[in-house]
This record gives C-alpha cells, sequence and structure tokens, in this order.
C-alpha cells in the first residue's frame, strides 16, 4: 500500500537520481530527446534491480516526448511519407528487443557499449548536425527501414527511445531540415519506447517498483514540460552536451570495466 510516509521516504533517500531526472529532462527536451541514455546512466549506478531500469527509463522518455511530440504536430514539421517507413520498421523490432530475456551480465555491457556511442554522438553532435544541413535532401525507403529496424531492436534491448542514434544519423546522410530531424526523433522515440516497453511488461521476467517509478515520471513530465518551451539561457546548450556525454561515457567505462574484468 502506498502512504504519504512511503512516498517521503523514497524521495528522501532518492533525491540525487530525482534532481539529475529533472534536469536530464529539461535538458533533453529542450531538444526533442527523451533522456533515456541519461536516465539509464544514472539508473546503473542506484541499487535498483537491473530487470528495472528498462521500464523505467522507457516510461520517463514517453512522458517527455509525448509533450514535444505534441508540438511539433501543432508546427506541421511531420513529413509522414518519410516517418513511416522508419516507424513501421523500428516498432515490431523494439517490441522484440524488449522481449527478450537477457542476462544482468549480457545488459550491462550492451549498455556500456550503448551509452559510450551515445556520449560519442553527443560530443560531436554540433559537427554532424552542420554536416548534415544541406539543401538536397536524399530519400531511401530501403535505408529508412535499416535505420528503423536496427535502432529500434538495439533500443528495445537496452531500454531507450533510439533518438540519440536516429539523429545524427539523419543529419549525416541529408535526410530532412534539423527541425524535422528533430521532430522526426521526437516521434520515433514515442512510438520506440511505447513498443520496447510493451514487450518488456510481456515478458515474463517483467518488474518495477511503482513508488519511485510514478515520482521520476512526475519528475521528468515537470523537467519536460518546462525543457519545451524555454530555451537554454545561461549557459550554451552545446557546452550543456558535452558536460552530459562526459558524464555517460564516464559511466559507460566505469559499467564496462566492471562487466568486462
Amino acid at each position: 500500500m502506498i502512504t504519504l510516509q512511503t512516498v517521503i521516504e523514497t524521495i528522501s533517500f532518492n533525491w540525487e537520481i530525482i534532481t539529475l531526472f529533472f534536469l536530464i529532462a529539461v535538458l533533453y527536451s529542450s531538444v526533442g530527446f527523451g533522456g533515456g541514455s541519461s536516465y539509464l546512466a544514472v539508473l546503473a549506478l542506484s541499487s535498483l534491480a537491473f530487470t528495472q531500469l528498462r521500464a523505467i527509463a522507457l516510461l520517463c522518455n514517453i512522458v517527455v516526448v509525448t509533450g514535444g511530440t505534441y508540438i511539433y504536430i501543432q508546427n506541421k514539421l511531420f513529413n509522414w511519407k518519410k516517418i513511416i517507413p522508419l516507424v513501421l520498421a523500428s516498432i515490431p523490432m523494439a517490441f522484440i528487443g524488449g522481449y527478450l530475456k537477457i542476462s544482468q551480465t549480457f545488459f550491462f555491457i550492451l549498455l556500456g557499449i550503448t551509452l559510450l556511442v551515445a556520449a560519442i554522438f553527443m560530443w560531436t553532435s554540433k559537427y554532424i548536425t552542420k554536416k548534415g544541413n544541406h539543401l538536397h535532401f536524399k530519400k531511401s525507403i530501403s535505408k529508412d527501414i535499416s535505420y528503423g529496424s536496427g535502432i529500434g531492436f538495439i533500443s528495445g534491448m537496452v531500454g531507450i527511445g533510439g533518438g540519440i542514434f536516429l539523429a545524427p544519423l539523419l543529419h549525416l546522410t541529408k535526410w530532412d531540415t534539423p527541425k524535422r530531424i528533430a521532430a522526426t526523433s521526437s516521434f520515433f522515440i514515442l512510438v520506440n519506447s511505447i513498443a520496447g516497453l510493451f514487450g518488456q511488461y510481456l515478458n515474463p521476467n517483467f518488474s518495477i517498483e511503482p513508488i519511485i517509478t510514478i515520482i521520476l515520471m512526475f519528475t521528468v513530465f515537470v523537467g519536460g514540460q518546462i525543457g519545451s518551451r524555454l530555451s537554454v539561457k545561461l549557459i550554451s546548450p552545446t557546452l550543456l552536451k558535452k558536460a552530459t556525454a562526459i558524464l555517460i561515457a564516464f559511466v559507460a567505462l566505469r559499467i564496462l570495466w566492471k562487466h568486462l574484468l
């Protein structure tokens, strides 16, 4: 039974995680991402069971990008003819990735590698965005399907939405304008996270701690609403991204050191 005392005790015991989740939601939602990779980086250092990490990260992803996706829809930034192949390929693969039963060691090794790659993409995101900012955009349904299925499968297994991988890839391949890529990534994260979470839910080993999960979902909801409406003015977004990339890389290397050696 959930009581007020239990909620207060949970908040006081996990205040560092809650604070970090809030800051991550503000930062990521301001650029159209959900923050799944950073949520996992924080959760990997907590005492929560590894079977709960993916579900919590995906639920928080869904909360954050839902608001961002709605704003992008209002501003008519979606090119549905190009988005549909990505999404249709990613949904079943994210479901399969989430449903698969994986060991704790394999999960953390995969998580470490994923976080390390995400950190590299985040660190180089400014260069990648400029490189992909071109007037002549390329369209290839077969490539979109391969992007969606590959990223969807890995994302489902790890517990992220996949936007941190999709956005740089779309910029490098001159897929569309930066604004449309941000909108596409937001929607991709949303459907990917839902599919991956559903796959996890059907897995017999699915488990989740309701109190901390609800608290973190509410935290990222507030942070996401703030980030979707405000731009970072006091600190450069590029500086924030690089600082976050360093943190994620540190966690990734720590995880890999622990589970490979």
